[in-house]
């Protein structure tokens, strides 16, 4: 059917798509989200596995990690983290297990909780749901670090300390919302701490200085303890609220190896112990293992060997097994048969040669045995 123009409908709704589509880049900027800006990218991935017809779900919340996003506007990563997991799910429980993501790349944790967790709650209340996992904050860290980079003059570190401050606020708000209303027959639920995007790149001096020295500040040194607390809240809450939580920090930016002879893989001494308090677990972190702590962008798996786990973007974790639509032209629904179907020792043969492979392990060693 043709408009009395003489241009099909079918083309007609296609320009307004495209129309749509130039003016979301021109927000955008081409390349990637700008840090106020935001973008959907909402996937529902099952894994098919032969031989079974049972199908259990996995619900995920975020931002751009968990979108597995990529730099484009329109395509995120297959096998972002928690699709990853699903595999290790789907072999573990000789079942299909639908995987949810329901992310919004460029969010703050505010926005994730109030328009993710809460106005899409009805997918976790979805009684094949068995697993719920999200993940926040790190856009709340990277606005403010972005803004203390560009101060001159004397340093402000109050948006900093406000990151911080919600960051605990919504992790907590969010907790207690899945808590309340995620299926009753979920078995797990399970939030993903941040890594520490750009570490090398930060050990630079500030352009502002501080009020009390007079002198400029090392940008690592000052961002290093906000990440730290922010993640050390996100595990405690955790344990305080039936959660688990998967600690990318340490699987990122922690090697595969003992480096510094103390009988420990780095990866594992980094980690959050429960029980620990904030001030034990901060100088665990900022002090006592500082000299462990290195840029994921070369990820040590042994003293000679190491992996990329950052995109060129310097954020986003690296990833392979393809795209699936996902953004400004709407979000993939599709199925797939998993990749390994079997896990020696729990772990696929490349759980950690890229990020969203990490993670995605990271996540898969709290699942239950059973669903």
């Amino acid at each position: 059917m043709q408009t009395t123009t003489g241009v099909p409908a079918s083309i007609r709704s296609r320009l307004r798509a495209a129309t749509r589509a130039l003016a979301a880049l021109a927000l955008l900027g081409i390349g990637g989200a700008a840090a106020a800006n935001t973008l959907t990218q909402n996937v529902s991935w099952t894994i098919d596995r032969a031989g079974t017809s049972t199908t259990y779900g996995i619900v995920a919340y975020g931002d751009s990690i968990y979108a597995g996003y990529n730099g484009s506007t329109t395509n995120a990563a297959k096998y972002a983290a928690t699709t990853v997991d699903a595999e290790y799910l789907s072999a573990l429980w000789n079942a299909d297990i639908l995987n949810v993501r329901r992310a919004k790349s460029g969010a703050v944790a505010s926005d994730i909780y109030n328009n993710k967790i809460v106005a899409e709650k009805s997918y976790m209340q979805a009684a094949s749901t068995r697993v719920v996992t999200f993940e926040m904050c790190g856009n709340d860290g990277l606005q403010a670090r972005s803004d203390f980079k560009s101060q001159t003059g004397t340093c402000s570190y109050a948006k900093l300390d406000a990151a911080v401050s919600s960051c605990k606020t919504y992790v907590a708000a969010a907790m207690d919302f899945v808590n309340a209303n995620a299926y009753a027959g979920t078995k797990l639920k399970i939030i993903s701490n941040l890594h520490y995007p750009g570490y090398a790149a930060d050990n630079v001096q500030s352009s502002c200085t501080d009020a009390t020295t007079g002198s400029t500040v090392n940008l690592q040194s000052t961002f290093l303890p906000k990440v730290a607390t922010m993640n050390y809240w996100m595990c405690e809450y955790a344990r305080q609220k039936g959660f688990q939580c998967a600690d990318n920090f340490a699987q990122y930016m922690g090697a595969d190896y003992d480096s510094n002879g103390d009988g420990q893989v780095d990866s594992d001494a980094l980690r959050y112990v429960a029980g620990d308090s904030e001030s034990s677990y901060l100088t665990r972190i900022v002090t006592t293992l500082r000299a462990t702590i290195r840029d994921a962008n070369t990820h040590f798996v042994s003293a000679s060997s190491s992996y990329d786990y950052i995109q060129s973007d310097d954020t986003h974790p690296t990833y392979t097994g393809g795209t699936v639509t996902a953004g400004l032209f709407g979000g993939t629904t599709g199925s797939g048969a998993p990749r390994y179907t079997s896990f020696t020792g729990g772990k696929s043969p490349i759980w950690n040669q890229y990020g969203h492979e990490r993670m995605g392990w990271a996540l898969s060693t709290s699942n239950p045995a059973s669903p």
